[in-house]
């Protein structure tokens, strides 16, 4: 019995009502909300009730922000609710309809899920916090909308700033360290991934190796030559780049003695390829403003296509409730006509793998081997990153040989795929899942804190 209906009943002598189920934690002294706790007296229910009920001092005192189903978890003397997770951003605006700006419908999704786990969660930024008393101002998703309740500081905190030249403000930073150095709270997916970092820490993992495409930062002209001669098409991506933005396939035909780039035009949002006599020219022509260092190339794959279009797949895993990765879903992505990427901002389309593949067999086993790959990537990164990590978005692709290719590792994947119709419950799945992972940090770091802050 992990969650209980959370009543309150009147009074003030500081007392919670267990069901008889629960009579062994007659001996509890505390109860505890967050980073609030106070004494309690235990008594038994005399009726048959599965509810929770405490006083309303007790209520007010713990600044419980409103009657809900809770997670029970048990610890020596104390008896602790929740858990309270805060979901840290920011972006915020002075309306209540929309406090998280276009954001704000993607929140109130993910808050959603609450009930049905027994978590309470909420968003925040630097400015809610009071550091004097320990109380976070956040906004909750409750029945008719967005509200502001006063609470203590979580027990656990999700990481969602919403890009890297955010999460590199310095009062950002500030906030983030003395809340998961100072006040030890745990604080998940921290970070945005950089393409090079994560190439690097996997390279020499013999487990995930064989996935990684060649890849190279700072890249001379010397070197995209020699790839193109290997490969005859690479890729130039920004290091720090997301959306598929920036990103350059450059073709080598030897037929023609040509070279042809392919991508977005920044101005007029459309995909473009264009003819070059000479790599030097291409170079000198669509690189003249930009600096290499910060660009890496990556060996092109030539990856299995339906109808002349280039199939990817987006895979999503999360960390469940006893902390171990899970596939939660697996979408294919089909590329917009001359499109570089398979983004759905650049024209792709997304597809379950059963409208893609009518073989349902071919379907079950790139099934398989997605999810093989995409489990042993997720404790490969999460083995070697800093911080706990609940869940990563993946851009796999298959060439004509079956063999599986990583391109991308995302830290705050997008959620474009679940407007399919078909992926809506592996919305809510996953939506589930980020919040059960918070009640396992939560209850690790009350049992085990050294396995958090190792």
């Amino acid at each position: 019995m992990n969650t209980l209906p959370l009543n309150v009943i009147k009074g003030s002598e500081s007392i919670i009502y267990l069901p008889k189920a629960l009579k062994h934690l007659k001996r509890i002294e505390q109860l505890s909300f967050g980073t609030i706790s106070c004494s309690c007296t235990v008594k038994i229910r005399e009726d048959e009730e599965q509810v929770l009920s405490i006083s309303e001092d007790l209520f007010t005192t713990l600044k419980i922000p409103y009657t809900s189903t809770t997670y029970l978890i048990e610890h020596e003397d104390t008896l602790y609710l929740g858990p309270l997770v805060g979901i840290f951003t920011a972006g915020f605006t002075d309306s209540m309809l929309r406090p998280i700006g276009e954001r704000s419908i993607f929140f109130s999704k993910l808050l959603s899920a609450e009930k049905a786990v027994g978590a309470f969660a909420f968003v925040f930024g630097a400015h809610h916090i009071d550091w004097d008393n320990g109380l976070i101002t956040g906004l909750f998703y409750l029945k008719n909308g967005w509200k502001k309740i006063q609470v203590p500081f979580p027990n656990v905190i999700y990481d969602r700033l919403p890009n890297r030249k955010v999460e590199n403000h310095s009062a950002l930073k500030k906030v983030k360290h003395k809340l998961s150095k100072e006040y030890l709270i745990p604080w998940f997916n921290p970070g945005f991934f950089n393409k090079w970092e994560i190439h690097k820490l996997l390279v020499n993992d013999q487990t995930v190796a064989n996935y990684l495409p060649e890849t190279h930062k700072n890249p001379s002209f010397t070197l995209i030559e020699t790839m193109l001669a290997q490969y005859q098409h690479v890729y130039l991506k920004p290091a720090n780049g997301s959306l598929g933005l920036g990103v350059y396939q450059i073709i080598y035909s030897r037929e023609e003695e040509s070279y042809y780039c392919r991508f977005k035009d920044v101005e007029t949002q459309k995909n473009r390829l264009q003819k070059y006599s000479s790599l030097e020219a291409l170079i000198n022509h669509l690189f003249r403003d930009k600096e290499l260092k910060s660009y890496i190339v990556q060996q092109g794959i030539t990856l299995i296509r339906k109808n002349h279009k280039t199939i990817d797949f987006r895979v999503h895993t999360n960390k469940n409730k006893d902390g171990r990765w899970q596939l939660s879903v697996i979408a294919a992505k089909i590329a917009g006509r001359g499109s570089v990427t398979t983004h759905i901002n650049s024209g792709g389309v997304v597809k379950t793998l059963d409208e893609l593949f009518t073989d349902k067999e071919e379907a079950l086993a790139i099934s398989r081997k997605l999810k093989e790959a995409s489990l042993l990537l997720s404790k490969a990164i999460d083995s070697k990153i800093d911080g706990p990590l609940g869940e990563i978005g993946f851009d796999l692709g298959i060439d004509k040989n079956g063999d599986i290719w990583v391109f991308e590792a995302n830290s705050k994947p997008g959620r474009s795929i679940f407007s399919h119709p078909k992926l809506r419950n592996y919305d809510l799945l996953t939506r589930k899942l980020f919040l059960q992972y918070a009640i396992h940090l939560t209850e690790t770091m009350i049992k085990m804190p050294e396995e958090i802050h190792q």
